[in-house]
């Protein structure tokens, strides 16, 4: 196994590797994935250093943990050697519509028994609600996960896009380890209000979307984008419509040059750029292939000086991308954009 740098995922938070691999492709929202290529993913992660493994239980309803602990199962040492992220209280029906949140204390502990069982541990390393229910109190949420570390089912609380009130708020309650928001070249709201109060507190970030799912990794296409598989929820993305995406493709040409002159991909100038912004923040690659995990783990390798920096921010300044990061009715869900509206 390779060592990887690691970082303490904020003042109370495990230790881990300083990229984590986003799991949630290989079971739900891109369209068919190859089982045995996501578990030989996952152990070439492992392989390579990578200790955290984020998920949600809601990702293909179940399956992505299931996978997982199928993952872990093959490898003798594999579960004490992951750091296991999970997110809970999305609500889905059969057929796969989101039906809304439960942050209930009751149903926070209902849905940690599931989650243990499905990944066959006894215990989850960080615990947070996906998005923040709005008719629950956050601090009612994180109480009950509270009182899951207290019992030794969970080990850190964290959370997930949620707005620096809200931050404030639930730090008050219990010690948080990070806060799981996006974040990268073209998604760059927490840089006014949460990223300060989240270092302020002590609380780490993991960054998930640091390639805008795909759209700036420099494998896109315009031809690509229209040939999406059925259910592959970006055919529903505002940043991949039509009207957005060409001016986005046109910010990722851009970047290539810079790429092609560091000896890089764009990829890994994207991800490399993330890990730049600070070590409270660890990018999640959402690779579900070993060549895509190899290129992202790449990007360690680039090194980005004062003069990278400047050229990357004029070729892809804040604001730049098109269309917003969710349809409208997900970014009603986000806190996280409530709070940076002023509302």
């Amino acid at each position: 196994m390779t060592n990887l740098p690691v970082h303490s995922l904020g003042v109370t938070g495990p230790a881990v590797s300083v990229l984590g691999l986003g799991c949630m492709g290989m079971s739900a929202l891109y369209g068919p994935a190859d089982r045995d290529e996501s578990i030989a993913t996952i152990h070439a992660a492992l392989d390579a250093g990578v200790t955290l493994l984020d998920t949600g239980d809601f990702y293909g309803m179940g399956h992505n943990e299931l996978l997982i602990r199928d993952a872990l199962a093959q490898r003798e040492g594999s579960r004490e050697q992951a750091v296991i992220s999970v997110k809970f209280g999305a609500l889905r029906s059969p057929d796969g519509p989101f039906l809304g949140y439960d942050g209930r204390p009751a149903a926070v502990k209902n849905f940690a028994a599931y989650s243990l069982q499905r990944l066959g541990t006894d215990h989850i390393d960080v615990y947070r609600i996906a998005r923040l229910d709005p008719d629950v109190p956050i601090e009612e949420t994180v109480g009950a996960i509270q009182e899951l570390v207290d019992a030794g089912w969970v080990r850190h609380i964290g959370l997930s896009e949620v707005g620096a009130d809200t931050v404030r708020r639930a730090a008050a309650t219990a010690p948080i380890a990070d806060l799981q928001i996006e974040y990268s070249l073209i998604s760059r709201g927490i840089e006014d209000e949460i990223l300060p109060a989240c270092r302020e507190l002590g609380i780490g970030i993991t960054a998930y979307g640091v390639l805008s799912r795909g759209l700036i990794s420099g494998h896109m296409t315009r031809e690509s984008v229209r040939g999406l598989a059925p259910g592959d929820f970006r055919g529903m993305s505002p940043r991949f419509a039509d009207g957005n995406i060409d001016t986005n493709l046109a910010l990722v040409d851009a970047l290539r040059k810079i790429a092609e002159a560091k000896g890089a991909t764009v990829a890994q100038i994207a991800i490399a750029w993330v890990l730049s912004r600070g070590a409270d923040i660890v990018p999640l690659i959402g690779a579900r292939r070993r060549d895509r995990l190899t290129e992202s783990l790449g990007a360690l390798d680039v090194q980005l000086d004062a003069a990278d920096l400047a050229a990357i921010e004029a070729a892809v300044p804040a604001g730049a991308a098109a269309g917003e990061r969710y349809a409208p009715e997900q970014m009603a869900m986000l806190d996280s954009e409530k709070r940076a509206a002023g509302e």
